[in-house]
């Protein structure tokens, strides 16, 4: 049994990207997982001036103690203008700075999803491509479209074609941190 730490990259009390990591959470039996909402770390925005005079902030450390008590992760990002959320951008940034190899030896899974059929594949694009530098091993990835009409709570993904997808996307992450 391996360890799982599940969250999304945004601060929203009404994300859908944290309902999805919440469904895909769900879904996994044979491992111990916590998800974490984010939106309950008080992380400032980064910059220097502020580094230099207050150090890396206590909800930074405490995230990064939760990323290293774990085998692999399983991150839901949330699209802004093509690219990933400020907020998740500025927690990579805090995090990279407290630990340039925050992500050493950790299996990751990256999820997305938006309203509309982009699917917020470009910030799942962008997260696969840029979480190697920290250490990363992206195992697989997966982008929901059209999360009002392809997803329900009580159900999980309504669309049989994305369902599947996401399943073979999942059970590949599962393989392999086995």
């Amino acid at each position: 049994m391996k360890n799982i730490l599940a969250f999304a990259g945004s601060n929203s009390s009404t994300s859908i990207n944290f309902k999805f990591v919440s469904h895909a959470v769900s879904l996994i039996k044979d491992h111990k997982v916590e998800l974490l909402n984010l939106k309950d770390f008080d992380i400032p925005m980064y910059s220097a001036d502020f580094e230099e005079q207050s150090g890396i902030p206590e909800s930074i450390v405490k995230l990064n103690e939760h990323i290293q008590n774990v085998d692999a992760l399983l991150i839901s990002v949330n699209e802004h203008n093509g690219g990933l959320s400020a907020f998740f951008k500025n927690c990579i940034d805090w995090l990279s700075r407290n630990d340039r190899d925050f992500l050493k030896n950790k299996k990751l899974c990256i999820l997305s999803t938006s309203p509309g059929r982009g699917a917020a594949q470009m910030a799942n694009d962008y997260a696969v491509e840029i979480l190697p530098r920290f250490g990363a091993e992206i195992v697989s990835s997966f982008a929901l479209a059209s999360f009002g009409h392809s997803f329900s709570e009580d159900k999980g993904i309504t669309d049989e074609n994305q369902n599947k997808d996401f399943k073979a996307a999942l059970n590949q992450f599962l393989k392999a941190i086995a």
